[in-house]
């Protein structure tokens, strides 16, 4: 390679290692996969390694000299106390070899003794507590700094928001930096799929992707609707310094304080049990309920860490990367198969998601015979054609997808792809909105999305008819019979029986579940209706708060937020609020209530919170942690029944903050704005119509 080819190279792969960065910390949504991009790094770093003139050239920034930027807009700023980094990837087993070698002379001694860990696949995240109390829950960034998520992470389940040491074990440091992986079980993101399914809305990619981007969701509510998980591993700051002295020890302190830790951590003497303890890793990871991507080896021994150091230190400000660290990347299963043809899936609300049908061919321990291609724009960008041979990789382990095609067997047979211009189902001509990348059927009256609508309507997670599954509900739309979810109750008897012999009690019982079902608890019907966003727990909060599918439709922006886009609502946040509010704009929509209370339906309402008193008249309070002796349900009761209400945010309109133990973000910013905070005696003393006390 020339001089002048080597500095060309390296500005074009600049651009793209630069521009794969953003598209993988800050969008969540990566083009290629992680054994691209590294492989691409990598022949970067090779090329400034060995061509520094030209390297220097090309100018001094490189994407090889920072680690990635996750920090978006909307968030809050907040450095980290210790610099939070990266590590470096190896896919080679001669590269660890080469890795323990340079240990082995840095520290001077033999054996070296380490842990190995899972790479779990998901976003980095940093958590700060003082006093043994949460404070503060941070990405990574640009390493300096990162994005306050704190209102996010409080949202998962497993996290104690308190740190308790147990017997004998670790004590609780005064301030400690706790480093962690937020993601998502398989479980979980199938889940959340098949509701993308039910929307008729593109899927999720992998696991990583959708927990990076839900992490980024500006509504805490929504957050709360995705059950993300956390496992935390990694120290950063600690005061006092010395609480344990080894990775071994600090993975039995995180456990010993009740958080998320990992559960098996291997240990190994050498570098040859330590290979040998990855491999043992590879095959078991199979069976693991999360996505893992590596084998993280550490050195145990904490002194021999900080003897080790970091890539970086001496050179620029920032480190990158420590010494004493490195994830064994496994390769990802790779397989081609022929591309048969391209069918076209039509989901609840007309999106058209293309489908790779393909010669079925082993992956991962399962045959493939079907694949994602996500959208049009994409099958134009990789170039994809019926009949091509097409590299299939289960992206994060779960779903097959398409990342390539092989030019090299491209026959002179297979032609550019034509996106089809008319639905499938229904044959009309598809439209693609403004800002969308989906194609989309227009036609509500096509026969898949009604069954799609029917279907999701009926099931168990909304009104829940029994026998009206996916079949029954092909069968109605398919004749017909049902064009919109208020057709259910419109169902004859005298027609369902002439689906076949032997029908009559099937029939019966099914119309018995159907006028059962006009009965049912508000928030099933409001889930029923696939407003975007709202799942299951935001339906009932809004069965809580308009107690009628009409009022709900009826509802105004300004009925769930403020003109600063502050929750009004406790649970809905701005984006919910704004796809309800649109999802009942449209006349399709409006008329969808009108008709299922011209069939009876009529549905139960919760049980109204009577006022009965007027001390908090006026008064809007915003709560925050946990309370002594009241739930957050109950407090609000109390509140409402007071003549008062409850906000999800702060603002200068709030008139109390009612806080308890572990009070987050909401507690800072109403010190900051001035407004009263009280604790659960001071609330008392509201409601018996006395001078708060315990405030601040």
């Amino acid at each position: 390679m020339t001089s002048a080819e080597a500095q060309d190279r390296i500005r074009q792969l600049r651009a793209e290692v630069s521009r794969h960065d953003e598209l993988y910390y800050r969008r969540a949504r990566p083009e290629i996969t992680d054994f691209e991009y590294d492989r691409m790094r990598r022949e970067l770093a090779d090329l400034e390694r060995d061509f520094p003139a030209e390297a220097l050239a090309a100018g001094e920034e490189s994407p090889t000299r920072r680690i990635g930027d996750d920090r978006a807009q909307g968030f809050v700023r907040a450095r980290h106390a210790s610099a939070m980094t990266t590590l470096e990837n190896t896919y080679d087993e001669a590269e660890m070899r080469e890795f323990d070698a340079r240990l082995v002379r840095l520290i001077g001694r033999e054996p070296l003794e380490y842990t190995i860990e899972p790479k779990i696949d998901g976003a980095s995240i940093s958590l700060i507590y003082e006093q043994g109390k949460l404070v503060r829950a941070i990405t990574r960034g640009d390493g300096e700094e990162g994005d306050d998520v704190t209102a996010n992470v409080r949202t998962i389940r497993s996290l104690p928001h308190r740190l308790h040491a147990a017997e004998g074990g670790a004590p609780v440091p005064e301030f400690v930096e706790i480093r962690g992986e937020i993601y998502l079980r398989f479980e979980e993101f199938n889940r959340i799929n098949e509701e993308q399914d039910e929307l008729g809305v593109e899927r999720y990619a992998n696991p990583r992707n959708l927990a990076a981007g839900t992490l980024k969701l500006l509504d805490a509510a929504v957050v709360a609707e995705r059950r993300l998980e956390v496992v935390l591993y990694g120290l950063g700051a600690c005061r006092p310094a010395n609480v344990v002295s080894s990775q071994v020890d600090w993975h039995r302190a995180v456990r010993g304080w009740g958080l998320p830790g990992l559960a098996a951590v291997a240990r190994a003497r050498g570098i040859e049990d330590v290979l040998a303890a990855i491999r043992v890793l590879d095959a078991e990871r199979a069976g693991f309920p999360f996505a893992t991507d590596g084998a993280v080896v550490k050195l145990n021994d904490f002194a021999q860490q900080r003897e080790a150091g970091f890539r970086g230190e001496g050179e620029r400000a920032r480190k990158l990367s420590p010494r004493w660290a490195c994830a064994y990347k496994f390769a990802p299963e790779r397989a081609e198969a022929r591309l048969l043809s391209i069918t076209l899936q039509v989901g609840r609300t007309g999106v058209l998601t293309p489908v790779a049908e393909l010669e079925p061919v082993q992956l991962a321990g399962t045959t493939v015979a079907r694949a994602t291609l996500h959208n049009a724009d994409e099958i134009a960008r990789k170039d994809i054609r019926e009949g091509d041979v097409v590299w299939v990789e289960k992206a994060g382990e779960v779903i097959p997808a398409v990342i390539g095609v092989n030019l090299a067997r491209r026959g002179p047979s297979c032609v550019p792809y034509a996106f089809p211009t008319q639905c499938p189902a229904c044959g009309t001509a598809v439209v693609r909105q403004e800002g969308e990348v989906a194609m989309r059927c227009p036609n509500p009256s096509c026969p898949v999305q009604v069954r799609r609508r029917v279907q999701h309507f009926a099931s168990k997670a909304c009104v829940d008819i029994e026998g009206l599954g996916e079949a029954m509900a092909e069968t109605l739309a398919g004749r017909g019979w049902v064009r919109t979810v208020p057709d259910v109750y419109r169902l004859r008897r005298e027609d369902l029986l002439g689906l076949g012999k032997n029908v009559e009690k099937s029939t019966d019982k099914l119309l018995a579940a159907i006028e059962a079902s006009k009965g049912s608890e508000l928030w099933r019907f409001i889930h029923g209706l696939g407003i975007p966003h709202v799942g299951a727990a935001a339906a009932k909060d809004l069965a809580a708060r308009f107690r009628s599918l009409e009022a709900l439709a009826g509802a105004s922006l300004g009925e769930f937020i403020d003109a600063k886009g502050n929750s009004l609502i406790l649970g809905i946040g701005e984006t919910m609020a704004r796809a309800i509010v649109g999802f009942f704009a449209t006349a399709e929509h409006r008329a969808l209530v009108e008709g299922l209370r011209e069939v009876g339906v009529a549905p139960m309402a919760p049980a109204e919170r009577v006022v009965t008193g007027t001390a908090l008249a006026g008064c809007t309070f915003v709560l925050t942690g946990t309370l002594p002796a009241l739930t957050r349900e109950e407090a609000t009761a109390l509140i409402e029944a007071a003549g008062g209400k409850v906000s999800g945010s702060v603002s200068k309109k709030t008139s109390y903050v009612l806080a308890g133990e572990e009070a987050g973000s909401k507690l800072d910013k109403a010190r900051t704005l001035g407004v009263p905070v009280i604790d659960e005696a001071g609330f008392r003393a509201l409601l018996a119509g006395s001078a708060p006390a315990g405030g601040s």
